[in-house]
């Protein structure tokens, strides 16, 4: 069995689903395992060298023998048309995003598959492996750090979101952020998050904590009901930890902008702001590293969106390492790739093409 894991070609994907450890266990059960080097991979490439792996030049995996497996996270580059190998990735491509019929006739086109990482599920319906946690520990934190920028500026922000070696350093930052813009336990913002009882959420709720920042908690049971919501609008910042799929109530209305409201910041960590389910659909498109923010409004006050779909690079090392823990066990399986959980997920790409 050989496993290709390739680079990432998106601005500020720094993340890797794959650990020089888990590349020596691989090796240890006879995985051939080849990986491209990257530039911007925040887990230097001798170390996989180190553990075995042939090293070869990046974004070469279109060259690849045809028998491998490629293994990556984020988008394809766009210039190779159509897709001969199977795939590993999360492709974004069965909840009617807008960029999924493409990729889908590249992998028909080409006679390759994809295995969706958030789809590749255990028996009973949960994901394998997710870097859920992640994404809300920085969501919180990205959604400070816009909430902050409000406080002494008119004009959106922060200008970019910067890469941190841990989460030790980030909060570190925050925390010199409201020593330098005095802003102490009386005066520092609520949130209220919703999703809270699953891994985006417990994420998002402990980093709040460590700030000690005063977070409601709601999950299905306080929005089984549907909206209007108006406690949402009565928090600071809101953080949405919910997937849009059918069934899932609007959270923020457009009307929402024109009423009275301590609500400054939303947080939509769950980024589907073109599914027809975007529980947040004052907004439509997603955020990034270099531009996080956009202005809804400032009338009668101010409100910020942040939602960047790949917030755990803004801790690059630790949501690698968590994720490739989680992910070995079942990589260890593909020597029987139409048994369990892979033939799920194949039988899910099957059903969509």
């Amino acid at each position: 069995m050989h496993l290709w894991i390739r680079s990432e070609v998106r601005n500020f994907e720094k993340r890797v689903g794959i650990t020089p450890k888990a590349v020596l266990e691989l090796i240890s059960k006879g995985f051939e395992i080849t990986v491209e080097d990257s530039n911007s991979r925040a887990v230097p490439i001798k170390e996989y060298k180190n553990a075995g792996a042939n090293i070869v030049p990046s974004n070469s995996w279109p060259s690849a023998p045809d028998h491998a497996i490629i293994f990556g996270l984020k988008e394809l580059p766009e210039n190779v048309e159509t897709l001969k190998h199977r795939h590993i990735m999360f492709g974004h491509a069965y909840k009617d995003q807008s960029g999924a019929p493409t990729l889908l006739k590249r992998f028909k086109d080409g006679g390759g598959t994809l295995y969706d990482l958030e789809y590749l599920l255990e028996k009973n319906g949960s994901r394998i492996a997710a870097f859920g946690y992640w994404a809300g520990f920085a969501g919180a934190a990205v959604s400070l750090k816009v909430w902050l920028h409000q406080q002494s500026n008119k004009s959106p922000g922060p200008k970019k979101i910067n890469i941190y070696s841990g989460r030790d350093e980030l909060i570190q930052d925050l925390v010199n952020e409201f020593t330098d813009k005095n802003i102490n336990n009386h005066n520092k913002p609520n949130i209220i998050v919703i999703g809270g009882l699953g891994r985006v959420g417990k994420g998002a709720i402990e980093l709040a904590k460590s700030l000690n920042i005063n977070v409601t908690v709601w999950d299905v049971e306080e929005t089984r009901n549907g909206g209007p919501f108006p406690e949402i609008l009565n928090h600071n910042i809101f953080i949405n930890c919910i997937l849009a799929r059918p069934g899932v109530p609007i959270f923020v209305p457009h009307s929402a902008l024109n009423s009275q409201r301590r609500l400054s910041v939303v947080s939509d960590i769950s980024c589907d702001p073109d599914s027809p389910y975007n529980p947040i659909p004052i907004y439509d498109a997603a955020t990034s590293f270099a531009q996080p923010v956009v202005r809804i409004t400032e009338k009668p006050s101010k409100l910020d969106v942040t939602a960047i779909d790949n917030l755990p690079s803004m801790l690059p090392v630790e949501s690698s390492e968590d994720f490739s823990a989680q992910i070995l066990p079942t990589l260890l399986e593909l020597k029987n790739i139409n048994q369990g959980s892979w033939a799920t997920s194949h039988k899910i790409y099957l059903k969509h093409i």
